[in-house]
């Protein structure tokens, strides 16, 4: 399979960062987006509705169905995945990109703020996998892509930020688990993450991020692209870095990813 055309991919957070930009990338192919993200008036710091994303894919070349959907809540993401296979006819891929981040530790973590990331980092991508997984055993090659770390059960990336740690790696424990319990249906369950962080809008407003030491979320798409292109029953219960995985697709000039080729590239957490 050389593209995405014609496929339908649910996307949660598309509506910036780096679920736009794997929804953008998909668009080129002709392939139909479920915009699946809060978003739907213009917020003061980020840029990016699902409105407004819905109208960029269709100027790319895709279709796209914009809906409002907090995947916190079951009957939301059952409605917009309801709505989406009505549109579309199909499902045929889930990009579990939706995530709350707070770089905190346990004193300074709000109970507010640790329900916020384990509702949408782990739960969220329980839920949305769960209810596509319906749709997706119908499809001709499914694909769950999770955007989360490789497994790496040490201290020290616990200690500084333990919760959002066990949000994120709740994420990654679901592409552990499910992609062993859907193997046998021909779903391919993968995790993705990047070699250095990535310069999104969304990073801007952490202090002390550096996003010009970054690549642009366009590494991320390209690298998406081509884990959701392979046959599915062949890649599975993987956790791909970027650069590797465009390594295998025979790209290994990274340079027009970078933010500033001057600046040193700085690398992401949760890889040693």
């Amino acid at each position: 399979m050389a593209d995405l055309k014609g496929k339908t991919l649910f996307i949660t957070g598309a509506s910036r960062g780096i679920g736009h930009a794997i929804a953008l990338r998909a668009a080129r192919d002709g392939a139909n987006i479920i915009v699946a993200a809060k978003t739907s008036e213009p917020h003061p710091k980020l840029p990016g509705t699902v409105f407004t994303a819905a109208k960029e894919i269709e100027a790319a070349g895709g279709r796209a169905l914009p809906i409002v959907t907090d995947i916190r809540f079951e009957d939301q993401v059952l409605a917009a995945a309801e709505a989406g296979a009505e549109r579309f006819g199909r499902i045929d891929i889930l990009v579990n990109n939706a995530s709350a981040i707070s770089l905190t530790g346990t004193l300074e973590t709000p109970i507010k703020r640790f329900d916020l990331m384990m509702g949408i980092n782990t739960r969220g991508t329980f839920l949305c996998s769960q209810v596509c997984v319906p749709y997706l055993k119908k499809a001709a090659n499914p694909h769950i892509l999770t955007l989360s770390p490789p497994l790496n059960v040490k201290a020290h990336w616990f200690a500084p930020h333990v919760a959002y740690t066990m949000a994120k790696y709740g994420m990654s424990l679901c592409t552990l688990g499910m992609a062993e319990e859907f193997r046998k249906d021909g779903i391919a369950v993968n995790s993705l993450w990047p070699r250095t962080i990535i310069a999104t809008a969304a990073l801007q407003v952490i202090p002390g991020a550096e996003p010009q030491r970054g690549r642009t979320p366009e590494i991320i798409a390209d690298a998406a692209h081509w884990i959701l292109t392979q046959p599915s029953r062949q890649v599975t219960g993987n956790f791909f870095l970027d650069d590797e995985v465009l390594a295998r697709a025979g790209i290994t000039d990274l340079s027009r990813y970078a933010v500033d080729p001057r600046q040193t590239l700085r690398k992401d957490i949760f890889l040693d």
